[in-house]
């Protein structure tokens, strides 16, 4: 869906496809007849974006077949869709059966992790829409936490593969005229958990086509101010090449048994849900929200925030609640004012059949309308800026 900002920019909104997992390039192009297409047409919607999620395997084959690469392209056209961002943070096997600290690899520190993503760089830059010259592409914060920390080499090696990568991106723009610009995407656990963490070893970087996602279930999980989380970006020169679109998990009164009983029906074993709470000594956490709900080492006296993407629509019933809020300020200050601060949108809610059984979606048809709720919650909220919707 592309929106006209205020100043004349096109602001694109789009789904990420992670939702519906797929490893190979035919599992991809089932995606966009099962699920991408029928989202569109419930939308009435003679063309709808997509934030593509490209497994290692889906990747690698369009990255040695250029025929399989322009038939992928016809098919986005035949049937509507278009893509100007990628997801590039999980690598591989993000619908087994349990996914947890396996979606941190391979990192920043492994030869791999830059291949793929210039793999993708290259596999957007043949996708994007003839009258579109930028995209993006979102990806790891660099490492989970741990061994990162303890490795004395890790954060050289990180910053020497982004250096590269950011060269070959150059080399790429003057290759093809597209320009792909590489989001960090700041998460609850890894070495760049805030988007102030990412400051640092951005701008040691030092390069345009290297800056931050800004997710906005990350960004409250972690109790960011969003005023205060893009001034410091702007300030250090960081961009945002894109922004996600979620909102996390909200637990006001934590301490209660009817909020714990109902926290529970949301621990699951497929995903991390990071929890975290802001107490007058700072920010305490856990790897997981059951880790949280079994023990006592995070504080209940203030409130919680998991890391659970949550139907943007839909938030839970009480006692609970979502932090659409934060969405909407972080959103405001993103193409609410005189120029865009990123042009590149994307509703990211992964966890549709991670969430309590009584909630999820039984059929693809139901998936498609909660998908096309949560697109049409957006783009009110776009218009309610002051973007208008183009056709």
């Amino acid at each position: 869906m592309r929106f006209r900002h205020p100043d004349g920019t096109t602001v694109h909104l789009a789904y990420c496809t992670n939702v519906h997992p797929a490893e190979t390039l035919d599992g991809v192009r089932a995606q966009l007849r099962d699920h991408c297409e029928p989202v569109r047409r419930r939308l009435g919607r003679d063309r709808l974006g997509i934030g593509l999620w490209l497994a290692r395997e889906a990747a690698r084959t369009l990255v040695n077949d250029p025929s399989a690469l322009r038939a992928l392209k016809a098919e986005l056209d035949h049937r509507g869709l278009e893509v100007v961002t990628l997801n590039g943070f999980p690598y591989e096997g993000f619908g087994a059966e349990e996914v947890k600290y396996r979606v941190y690899q391979p990192d920043w520190t492994d030869p791999e992790r830059p291949a793929h993503t210039t793999d993708l760089a290259r596999l957007l830059a043949a996708l994007l829409p003839d009258d579109v010259t930028e995209g993006s592409v979102s990806t790891l914060p660099i490492a989970w936490r741990t061994p990162y920390a303890t490795d004395p080499t890790a954060a050289a090696t990180a910053r020497k593969a982004l250096t590269t990568l950011a060269q070959r991106l150059d080399a790429l723009a003057e290759l093809t005229g597209k320009s792909i610009s590489i989001g960090l995407e700041p998460e609850p656990g890894c070495t760049v958990e805030t988007t102030a963490d990412a400051i640092a070893p951005l701008t040691a970087v030092g390069h345009d086509r290297i800056g931050v996602c800004v997710d906005t279930c990350h960004l409250a999980t972690s109790f960011e101010d969003p005023d205060t989380a893009l001034d410091a970006l702007h300030t250090a020169g960081v961009p945002v090449a894109k922004a996600q679109l979620s909102a996390a998990l909200h637990a006001e009164h934590p301490h209660l048994p009817a909020v714990r009983e109902a926290l529970a029906a949301f621990a699951e074993p497929r995903f991390l849900h990071q929890t975290r709470t802001l107490t007058a000594a700072g920010l305490r956490g856990t790897d997981d929200l059951d880790e949280a709900l079994a023990g006592v080492s995070l504080p209940d006296g203030t409130p919680w925030r998991s890391h659970f993407h949550v139907p943007l629509h839909a938030p839970p019933a009480p006692p609970l609640t979502s932090t659409l809020s934060v969405l909407e300020s972080t959103l405001t200050r993103l193409v609410g004012g005189p120029e865009p601060l990123t042009r590149h949108l994307e509703v990211e809610t992964y966890t549709w059949q991670a969430l309590p059984a009584a909630l999820r979606p039984r059929t693809r048809a139901q998936l498609a309308d909660g998908i096309a709720a949560e697109l049409t919650l957006a783009r009110d909220l776009l218009t309610g800026l002051g973007l208008k919707e183009l056709p």
